[in-house]
């Protein structure tokens, strides 16, 4: 928290040599619990629960429990993403770390207008029910004031009282300590359980009455459960605050997920004893249904329903308990939305004042004043039931942009592993991302202007990022910068791109591009890449551009020397992978081809960082070479099963035959004692794969008898001076680069390894950039 009880905070100075305000671990597990359970145990159940049944009549216990599974599986990517990567801001955090930039600035954005919007909601929860229970015991103040200023003026004053109220607290840095979090939050719980075991008693004294009330069960149809689905999701909201308080949490790797998922249980269990009892325990007098009773009422229906189950003092506990809900929620909701802000703009996202802490209360106080402004506006000014809708919304967009953060990021950082994992990845995290946009996509139905309000949030927070802060963000992202050289109007439209930066590897790459450059009437392109830390600005580069001034010299006398044209590039990046990539679409190269050291520390990477970023994200066809010795490229062995990569790598192989004068064996792995149609089909394959290019009748062919195909294959290869590998298919939801068989082979192999995989077209690319 950002009280000075609760949180203390420190500052350490960052790498750009600001000073960045961090948090002090004082959270546990039962804290994190009760803050979750606290902040979902909000207004929504109290105000939420009439409009529900409204629209689906006894459905909506239904309509809750699928809500409770929808929460479930978003709540399973933020514990895998919260104990991944243990940051302050939650969701925004994960979104921009997936998808930087524009995307990431409109996560942040919409994320800090769900926080808004739900303070707008407790607030005037609050206001419904001080109103309710003054007309109930003290009624000449209420006739009083509705008498004076009309029906909506006291409920608007009440709303704009409390919101001040608490945006004040939170300014002062008087939060809710963590203890006192506790006691408010079970104070919560006891009183809901008061609440619904009267209405049980009521129910299982006359059940075949009581169930009565659940027949027929979905009277609107199921059009009116998805529409009560997406009203009542706010009310569902709440457990993502624990990933937002992630920098306070002990061992938030292993409490984070524990704690979202303890809030989870008891929560929906509450919600659903709820519903059930309102609508089983109820008995209107007007003999209207139970469902609809509770629909005419609203935001007021759970005080209704007290008054008919409860003793005297019914309806006074659940006012107190409702206003208790609303205060608690409203105070946490305020953190979090102006923690959010403030996040947003340490990065540079928003202005950084309002990043800015007050140098005796300790708080974000800018963020909380903007946010408080933000939060009056939008009760006072649109209908309840219109600012839950817009909530709803809001929240589902962003839980559905959190849920393609995960499978981004398991694909953009897979060495990256929290102490929870999604189980059956990547079905739940897609099932989860489908629901939330099925269920913002109902919203219109029930009210299109929450779509309106939602969308022109998102237009006026795109045209702020482009307008204000897109330069300040992209400075904070890696970049790349182009060496100044002189002009080269290219003659050749084959160009291969040679990434270089071992010395002892610049001749081995250029034998093996030599061939390829000559055969397409190309030139070879040596790159070499200053790699810059991403806490320099970037043309600190330029420093050392005179260290590669002997590599590249050593590139060019060289292809002088084999007689194929050579020029050179230049750039200056913050992460080499990027510096490649950029390099081969400004100079449109046909092909890159580069080494590889023959291993890699990271046992997730396959051939290390910058290596698997470029087979992933090259704009052409791309080989990378296992470079194992001087040997001379005498025998060459080419396994393969068909497949475009696998077709190209034989083009490839067809040249190296030529300029080498090399033997060139095809093979292709059958099982063990294999029948005769089993090995006509693997004859096939190498057929097919020898009537791509100008090998027919030159090139041996060998079927391989074994179950095990990569150690067969990496066996027979000792005798072979090149392994050539055509990569397989890559899903688009999996984080193998090249197939499981041709890694291992690449990783294992002894000798030299070159590996080929053919461009995929630009729709492809655009989803992989997209995704990781």
């Amino acid at each position: 928290m950002y009280s000075r009880g609760r949180s203390k905070m420190n500052t350490a100075k960052n790498s750009r040599h600001e000073v960045e305000v961090t948090f002090s671990r004082e959270l546990g597990l039962f804290d994190a619990s009760m803050i979750g359970i606290g902040a979902m145990i909000g207004a929504g159940i109290f105000i939420l629960t009439g409009i529900a049944a409204g629209e689906a009549g006894p459905a909506s216990v239904l309509a809750f429990g699928l809500n409770g599974l929808v929460t479930l599986l978003t709540a399973l990517t933020y514990a895998e993403l919260a104990s991944a990567y243990p940051e302050a801001g939650g969701g925004y955090s994960f979104i921009k770390k997936a998808f930087p930039g524009p995307v990431g600035f409109v996560s942040g954005w919409m994320l800090w207008f769900s926080y808004t919007v739900a303070c707008s909601l407790y607030a005037m929860g609050f206001a419904s029910y001080f109103w309710e229970f003054i007309m109930s015991y003290l009624p000449f103040i209420s006739n009083a004031a509705f008498g004076l200023m009309g029906e909506n003026l006291p409920l608007t004053l009440i709303t704009v009282i409390i919101c001040v109220g608490f945006i004040s607290i939170n300014m002062r840095g008087v939060a809710l300590t963590g203890n006192v979090e506790n006691i408010i939050t079970i104070g919560k719980i006891a009183i809901l359980l008061v609440f619904i075991l009267y209405g049980l008693k009521v129910f299982f004294d006359v059940p075949t009455e009581s169930l009565r009330g659940f027949t027929p069960f979905l009277p609107k149809g199921f059009t009116g459960v998805v529409i009560a689905m997406g009203l009542t999701f706010i009310a569902f909201e709440g457990y993502d605050l624990i990933a937002t308080l992630a920098e306070e949490i002990k061992e938030p790797e292993k409490n984070i997920p524990r704690a979202t998922f303890m809030c989870l249980a008891v929560v929906v269990s509450i919600y659903l004893l709820i519903v059930i009892v309102c609508i089983g325990a109820i008995r209107p007098e007007d003999g209207s249904t139970s469902w609809e009773f509770l629909g005419k009422y609203q935001e007021t229906a759970i005080v209704k329903a007290a008054e008919h189950f409860m003793p005297f003092f019914g309806i006074a506990l659940i006012i107190f308990g409702g206003l208790l809900s609303t205060t608690s929620a409203l105070n946490a909701t305020i953190l979090a939305s102006s923690r959010v802000a403030f996040s947003m703009g340490r990065a540079k996202m928003l202005p950084r004042s309002i990043s800015r802490i007050h140098p005796t209360s300790r708080t974000p106080h800018i963020a909380i004043f903007v946010t408080g402004v933000l939060v009056v506006l939008m009760a006072v000014t649109f209908p309840i039931h219109v600012v839950g809708s817009a909530a709803s919304l809001t929240f589902l967009l962003t839980f559905a942009l959190v849920n393609f953060a995960l499978i981004a990021l398991r694909r953009k950082y897979p060495e990256i592993k929290g102490a929870f994992r999604v189980p059956l990845y990547p079905f739940l995290p897609i099932a989860a991302l489908g629901l939330n946009l099925f269920l913002a996509f109902n919203q219109f139905k029930f009210d299109p202007r929450s779509w309106y309000i939602t969308l022109a949030w998102i237009v006026v927070g795109l045209f702020v990022y482009y307008v204000f802060f897109k330069k300040l963000a992209e400075g904070e992202m890696p970049q790349v910068l182009d060496v100044a050289q002189p002009e080269v109007i290219s003659q050749y439209g084959y160009r291969i791109l040679v990434p270089i930066h071992n010395p002892d590897h610049v001749e081995p790459l250029m034998d093996l591009a030599a061939p390829i450059a000559k055969a397409h009437n190309g030139e070879i392109i040596v790159l070499a890449v200053i790699n810059v830390p991403q806490n320099l600005p970037i043309h600190e580069g330029m420093r050392f551009i005179h260290h590669k001034a002997p590599l590249i010299k050593k590139a060019v006398q060289y292809g002088q020397k084999i007689g194929v044209p050579t020029r050179t590039a230049m750039r200056i990046a913050h992460r080499t992978f990027d510096g490649i990539v950029t390099s081969a679409e400004k100079q449109k190269a046909s092909l890159i081809l580069m080494g590889w050291k023959g291993y890699t520390s990271t046992r997730d990477r396959i051939f290390g960082d910058v290596t698997d970023r470029v087979m992933r994200h090259a704009p052409c066809n791309l080989i990378t070479v296992k470079l194992i010795g001087t040997r001379p490229i005498n025998k060459i062995l080419l396994p393969t099963a068909g497949g475009p990569h696998a077709i190209l790598a034989s083009e490839y192989v067809a040249i190296l035959k030529k300029a080498y004068n090399a033997d060139v064996t095809f093979c292709n792995v059958a099982s063990s004692n294999p029948t005769e149609r089993q090995k006509d089909l693997a004859i096939r394959w190498i057929d097919e794969t020898i009537a791509k290019n100008a090998l027919q009748g030159s090139a041996r062919k060998l079927v391989i008898e074994s179950d095990h195909i990569a150690k067969s294959l990496i066996k027979v290869g000792a005798d072979y001076d090149l392994f050539v590998l055509g990569a397989s298919r890559e899903g688009l939801f999996s984080s193998v680069l090249l197939g499981e068989i041709t890694e291992e082979i690449a990783r294992n192999s002894e000798k030299p390894v070159m590996v080929v995989k053919r461009y995929e077209g630009v729709a492809k690319s655009i989803v992989k950039k997209v995704l990781g």
